[in-house]
C-alpha cells in the first residue's frame, strides 16, 4: 500500500474527530486536497495557498543558499584564515568548508523554526478543529533568515511560540493577523534577548563564544571584531567594505539580508508570478530614498555638523542606505505580506512609501541599534487598514459627487 492510500485510510478513519485535522494538514502538504468547490465560482485559477507559499519560498531558497557560503566565508575572515581581496568570485568564498559551516549554524535554525511553529499550529487546529493554514511555511523560512546566526535555539523555539501565538492565533489564523508573524518574533527577540540582536559580535559565527572566553581568561587569542556596516556608520568610524561587498553581500548581517542582488532577483521572480505587490517595493525603496535625500539635505546645510551622533548615518549618500543594513530585504519579502499590508493600489502606494521613510528614520536616530526596518513595517501594519478605509472612503465621495453632478 503506498503512503497516499495510507494517510488516506488514516484521513477517512479519523474524519469527524479531534485530530483529524492534523492528519488534514499531513495528507494536504504532501498531495493536493481532495475537496474541490461544489457551488458556482467568480474566480478561476490554478493556484492557491501551498502554491502561493511554496512560490514565496522559491524566492527565498537563494537568499538562504548564499547565506550559508557567507556565514561561513565571514567566520574564516574574521579568524584571518582567509583574505578578503578574494571577493565574491574567488575561490575562497565558494569553498566546501564555508558552505559545511554555515549549513551547520543556519540549518537548525530553519529546523527549529519551522518545527516549533508547526507544532503550534498543529495544537491550535486541534484544539479549535479547524484545518491547518498553509501561512507558517512561509513565516518559518523567514525567520532564520532575519535572526543571528548563534543565536541560541532555545531562545528562538521561545520566540517563535510567541510570535505564532500572540501574532497570529489570536487573532484566528492566517489570514486574520494584523502583524506579520515572522517580524513579531524578531521584535519579540530584540526586545527579550537585546544581547542577541545588536552588538558587533552576534552577525559573525563563533565570535560572541570566542570573546567570552578571552574576556575570562580561558583564551590567548585576539578578539573578533564583527561590526556591521550600519554600526560603523552609526559611530561615525570608517567602513572596510566598498559597494561591490555591500551589493554582493560579502557583508556580516542577517543570513538574508545581505546580498541585495539576490534580494533583487528573488524580488522580479514575485513580480513576475504575481505573488508579491510591485507598488509596495517600489514605494519603499522611494521612500527611503527621499528620507536619505532629506538627511543629506540637512547635512549639507550644516544644520548637523560631524560632532553630531547622528552625523555618521545622516550622511551616507541616500542611495546607499539600499544597499546597507535589511531595507530591501523587507521591502521584498516582508512589507509585501497580503494578510498584513494595504489592499487598496492607492493605499500599497502610501503603506510602502511611509516603511521606507519611517525605517531610514528610525535607522539615523536609532544610534543604539541603526535599523529601523521590521519596526516601521509592524508600525505600518497597524495602520495599514485605517489606510485602506480612507482611500476607500475618498473613492467613494469622489464616485458620490459624480452622480450629483450627473443628477443636477
Amino acid at each position: 500500500m503506498s503512503l497516499k492510500s495510507k494517510l488516506h485510510d488514516l484521513k477517512e478513519k479519523y474524519k469527524g474527530k479531534k485530530m483529524a485535522p492534523a492528519f488534514n494538514a499531513l495528507h494536504t502538504f504532501l498531495y493536493l486536497p481532495n475537496e474541490v468547490t461544489h457551488n458556482g465560482t467568480h474566480i478561476k485559477a490554478a493556484d492557491d495557498l501551498k502554491r502561493t507559499m511554496n512560490t514565496v519560498i522559491m524566492a527565498l531558497v537563494p537568499c538562504l543558499i548564499f547565506g550559508m557560503y557567507n556565514a561561513g566565508y565571514q567566520h574564516y575572515l574574521a579568524q584571518g584564515m582567509i583574505e578578503s581581496a578574494n571577493g565574491f568570485l574567488g575561490a575562497s568564498f565558494w569553498t566546501v568548508d564555508n558552505l559545511l559551516i554555515g549549513a551547520w549554524t543556519i540549518l537548525p535554525l530553519v529546523a527549529v523554526s519551522y518545527g516549533v511553529g508547526l507544532a503550534v499550529e498543529f495544537l491550535f487546529a486541534v484544539i479549535k478543529g479547524h484545518e491547518v493554514e498553509e501561512g507558517y511555511l512561509v513565516t518559518g523560512m523567514l525567520v532564520p533568515l532575519i535572526v543571528p546566526v548563534d543565536i541560541p535555539l532555545w531562545m528562538l523555539a521561545v520566540a517563535v511560540i510567541f510570535g505564532v501565538v500572540i501574532g497570529k492565533e489570536v487573532f484566528g489564523g492566517t489570514g486574520m493577523n494584523i502583524l506579520n508573524p515572522a517580524l513579531t518574533i524578531r521584535a519579540f527577540l530584540f526586545f527579550a534577548y537585546p544581547t542577541w540582536m545588536s552588538g558587533d559580535k552576534v552577525w559573525v559565527h563563533g565570535a560572541v563564544e570566542r570573546d567570552q572566553m578571552i574576556a575570562a581568561g580561558q583564551s590567548n587569542l585576539d578578539a573578533i571584531s564583527g561590526e556591521t556596516i550600519l554600526g560603523s556608520y552609526a559611530q561615525n568610524s570608517s567602513v572596510a567594505y566598498d559597494y561591490w561587498d555591500m551589493f554582493w553581500g560579502l557583508i556580516p548581517g542577517s543570513v538574508g539580508e545581505t546580498s541585495k542582488f539576490l534580494i533583487i532577483i528573488g524580488a522580479l521572480f514575485l513580480i513576475f508570478t504575481k505573488i508579491g505587490s510591485w507598488r509596495i517595493m517600489l514605494s519603499t525603496v522611494v521612500g527611503a530614498l527621499v528620507m536619505g535625500l532629506i538627511f543629506n539635505g540637512v547635512v549639507d546645510a550644516g544644520i548637523i555638523t560631524d560632532s553630531s551622533k547622528f552625523y555618521g548615518l545622516m550622511s551616507v549618500p541616500f542611495w546607499q542606505h539600499l544597499i546597507i543594513g535589511s531595507i530591501l530585504f523587507g521591502a521584498v519579502f516582508m512589507a509585501t505580506d497580503p494578510v498584513t499590508a494595504s489592499q487598496t493600489n492607492k493605499g500599497k502606494w502610501i503603506y510602502g512609501f511611509l516603511i521606507g521613510f519611517i525605517s531610514i528614520m528610525i535607522r539615523v536616530f536609532n544610534p543604539a541599534y541603526p535599523e529601523g526596518v521590521f519596526l516601521a513595517i509592524l508600525l505600518m501594519n497597524v495602520f495599514a487598514p485605517t489606510i485602506d478605509h480612507y482611500v476607500v472612503q475618498g473613492n467613494v465621495k469622489k464616485r458620490m459627487k459624480r452622480l450629483k453632478v450627473k443628477a443636477a
